[in-house]
């Protein structure tokens, strides 16, 4: 099963941006979605973002308009361009597929805050 390992995540002030990445340790060409996830401390994961092989994309309400899903499938890496942020992104951002496989990255640590 493919290995995922997110980073680029910090802590920014509100209106500020970050870029988070994804990298996979195999091929994730023949994986029909991929997505962002986010978990809030006391919250329930939540899918942010997905993307198809072909680039369609989508976005939950909440980033809609500031968050930006890509994907390089030579490079088997997927991104989450991140402006306009604002402290109830705070979170730990994770990538997998969608729906989600069984193990999940690290993850990466994303704090808004002035």
């Amino acid at each position: 099963q493919v290995q995922l390992v997110e980073s680029g995540g910090g802590l920014v002030q509100p209106g500020g941006s970050l870029r988070l990445s994804c990298a996979a340790s195999g091929s994730i060409f023949s994986i029909s979605y991929m997505g962002w996830y986010r978990q809030a401390p006391g919250n329930q994961r939540e899918l942010v973002a997905t993307i198809t092989s072909d680039g369609s994309t989508n976005y939950a309400d909440s980033v809609k308009g500031r968050f930006t899903i890509s994907r390089d499938n030579a490079k088997n890496t997927v991104y989450l361009q991140m402006n306009s942020l604002k402290p109830e992104d705070t979170a730990v951002y994770y990538c997998n597929a969608h729906p989600p496989f069984s193990n999940w990255g690290q993850g990466t640590q994303v704090t808004v805050s002035s």
